[in-house]
């Protein structure tokens, strides 16, 4: 009788200290709650499944705090509702396995909320912190943890990003998602909708037509590179090949993981093999410009004139309004310039030293005016380009243009008068 009655006793304890917590969260006193919880805890294996759901499902409650808790609460409350859950399994009964999903769904759109306002004012770190969390909460939007990894990475939280993408990688992520598109009629624009149902219904109505599916691009090149880049960061060269290599045994002929590679053997300054994975790329891509304009800077940066002029000219004919094209043009045919002054400057007095000197000033005069085409068209497409207006300004005025050389100068005062 003893016995029945500490155990009558001891149950009583349990379902005041519960109920006590259970109204402690409904007034959003969450210490109180908390604490109870703990009191009620050292009993946990006695309670019945039902009285142990109820358990779970008001510890992640009060741990949450509505939004409150820091990391660890958080991560507590989600293994908390992940424990209700099996505990509800096991039963067969679930009565708060549905009120932990409902309180989920709450707490990813807070995460989300608060991860969109930290994006909003440049704060990546707690951005990702809260994307992390809203991935938690929906284990299958796993966009939102790579998310939480390109904003790790970018705050600089490398050890983070790392696990992030390795949790990325053991999962299989491909980025890889099937965009459903149309066109609007009103505005000729193209949009895309949630579901293809959706654009489908558009359509019917009249309002949309050109409906298409499109895949968008794997994200595993970029994993593969950010996780390489990081690698690099810290000294790792070794580590950074090999996650490209192993990004490479499973997407061989991922077009976006060329350019990673290409991308990481640059930064380590292995030039040629850069230019050989571009030219590769541009094989698949002929007519993508900013390759073109790439293998341009790279010849540039080798000082290789012809050959970096030759990739510039091939971006131009690729897209005649590519203003970076003409801009490193130009610079690269002004560029020359110090070499034909070096020159004039070793001359003698002799006569023969005085002919070569007027054919060097030739040549410099020349390199003005071939400059000058460019110039001219990095100011149609980008009229407030002060960079080249000045250059112009100065190339207009040792070639004695008077003219253009005050036009240009009226010009440069109005951008400086509108403050660009």
């Amino acid at each position: 009788m003893v016995l029945a009655l500490l155990i009558s006793a001891f149950a009583i304890a349990q379902k005041k200290e519960i109920k006590d917590a259970e109204k402690a969260i409904k007034s959003n006193n969450f210490a109180a709650a908390k604490s109870a919880l703990s009191a009620a805890e050292g009993s946990l294996s006695a309670m019945d499944d039902k009285t142990k759901a109820k358990f779970y499902f008001l510890k992640g409650q009060a741990l949450y705090a509505n939004g409150t808790g820091d990391d660890q609460d958080v991560s507590d409350a989600l293994e908390s509702f992940k424990m209700l859950v099996d505990t509800e399994n096991k039963s067969g009964k679930k009565v708060y396995s549905p009120k932990a999903d409902e309180m989920k769904v709450t707490m990813s759109n807070g995460f989300l909320d608060k991860a969109q306002t930290a994006l909003n004012r440049k704060d990546h770190g707690s951005s990702s912190i809260n994307f992390e969390r809203a991935y938690r909460t929906s284990l299958s939007d796993t966009l939102y943890l790579y998310n939480a990894a390109l904003l790790a990475t970018s705050s600089q939280r490398y050890e983070d990003a790392l696990r992030l993408y390795d949790e990325l990688m053991d999962l299989g992520y491909t980025g890889v998602t099937m965009e459903y598109r149309a066109t609007e009629k009103e505005t000729a624009e193209e949009q895309v909708f949630p579901s293809s149902s959706m654009r489908d219904i558009s359509v019917k109505a009249g309002t949309h037509e050109k409906s298409r599916n499109v895949k968008t691009d794997s994200k595993v090149g970029e994993i593969a590179k950010n996780v390489a880049l990081i690698y690099i960061e810290q000294g790792e060269t070794d580590k950074a090949l090999e996650a490209i290599e192993n990004a490479k045994k499973s997407n061989p002929d991922d077009y976006n993981l060329l350019l990673s590679e290409a991308n990481v053997r640059y930064k380590l300054g292995e030039t040629d093999k850069y230019k050989e994975l571009i030219s590769k790329a541009l094989e698949i891509e002929p007519n993508n410009v900013d390759l073109l304009f790439n293998l341009g800077v790279v010849a540039a940066d080798q000082g290789n004139v012809e050959e970096a002029k030759k990739y510039y000219d091939m971006a131009i004919k690729t897209d005649d309004t590519y203003v970076r094209a003409y801009m490193n043009t130009a610079a690269l045919i002004l560029g020359q310039e110090q070499g034909i002054i070096d020159e004039m400057n070793g001359l003698g007095t002799s006569a023969a030293d005085d002919k070569r000197y007027e054919e060097l000033q030739d040549s410099r005069m020349q390199l003005y005016n071939d400059a000058v085409p460019y110039l001219t068209k990095v100011l149609e497409f980008e009229p407030n380009n002060i960079n080249a207006a000045r250059t112009l300004m100065n190339i207009y005025s040792v070639l004695g243009d008077t003219p253009n050389f005050k036009a240009m100068q009226a010009k440069i005062d109005a951008m400086e008068g509108d403050g660009n």
